[in-house]
């Protein structure tokens, strides 16, 4: 990593296949990039923030596009291998009536990320590290490289921030759960869905005890977005607020919407912002994303955000 970089963003890139209209009778498919974290980076970095992203690139046709979209987000790719591996890949639909995703994601490229991808000086040099769940259900590699970052990350005090980000599409309840147990007593920052990850991995459908729950953990800021409530709690030195989503009349597509308010929360966080103030300018970021459609197309640059906050 030559440039200054504040956050590394451990995640996996998918190609993004979408469609207007349903799978069964579109003729086109429009190609893009997705994923959880990327998504996240793309959010800090079309904040302005330093961000590089931590991942492995398949060496099957994709590999070039996905490295190329990467850049032009100014999302630095010095930590990005590639391999022999084949990249994961999602399609996607949109109708007025319903949404349809399929995730393609056996043995891809990512799957063989490990602690040999990132060295404790280049950690020692960050801001912050970031990455979920997702990355850590991908294979013992990926888990370990997570666990191994965070534990130099919290030894060099550089800030560690997670989302267990628990998904039935391709994520067992209880094994999320185990990683979640596995990395929570090593994350400054932890962001989680009142319904997702409180509920189902937890039994909790209080926002107030589950961050209790994280602050008794060691857990310093921990943020419940909770669609029952509408907002986000925000927890921080024994005090919560709470912050409403950002404009939802005009919502059109909530897709990737939780990791575009991480990535909103963590530019905020890394450049000075409370944790109360760094919600609110986060729910604005995201509330902005929901307004047109595709989850990384639609979301905002830092000019737009700062006229509406």
């Amino acid at each position: 990593m030559e440039q200054k970089i504040d956050i590394a963003v451990i995640g996996e890139c998918l190609i993004e296949l979408s469609a207007n209209g349903t799978l069964a009778d579109t003729s086109t498919l429009n190609k893009y990039f997705g994923g959880d974290t990327v998504t996240t980076a793309v959010a800090i970095a079309r904040l302005g923030g330093n961000v590089t992203y931590l991942t492995k690139v398949g060496n099957d046709g994709f590999s070039e596009f996905i490295l190329s979209a990467l850049k032009k987000e100014n999302i630095d790719t010095s930590l990005i291998k590639t391999n022999e591996e084949q990249n994961g890949m999602y399609i996607v639909s949109h109708t007025l009536d319903k949404k349809e995703i399929l995730y393609y994601k056996r043995k891809t490229a990512a799957t063989k990320l490990s602690v040999d991808d990132i060295s404790e000086d280049e950690i020692k040099k960050l801001k912050m590290v970031y990455s979920t769940g997702v990355v850590q259900s991908l294979s013992a590699s990926s888990r370990e490289l997570v666990r191994e970052t965070f534990r130099i990350a919290k030894e060099n005090d550089v800030m560690t921030a997670y989302d267990p980000n628990y998904t039935s599409c391709f994520m067992n309840s209880a094994d999320t759960k185990e990683y979640f147990e596995e990395i929570i007593g090593m994350s400054d920052i932890v962001f989680s869905s009142l319904k997702n990850d409180s509920q189902r991995l937890y039994d909790m459908d209080s926002a107030e005890k589950i961050i209790q729950y994280y602050w008794d953990r060691g857990v310093k800021i921990a943020v419940v977005k909770s669609h029952v409530d509408n907002g986000y709690y925000t927890g921080y030195s024994g005090n919560i607020d709470f912050t409403e989503f950002y404009n939802t009349q005009k919502a059109i597509d909530t897709t990737a919407s939780g990791d575009v308010f991480n990535g909103g929360f963590l530019y905020a966080i890394t450049n000075g912002y409370t944790p109360c103030d760094a919600s609110k300018f986060a729910a604005v970021v995201s509330g902005l994303q929901t307004q047109n459609y595709g989850a990384i197309q639609s979301i905002p640059y830092k000019e737009t955000v700062m006229e509406n906050v």
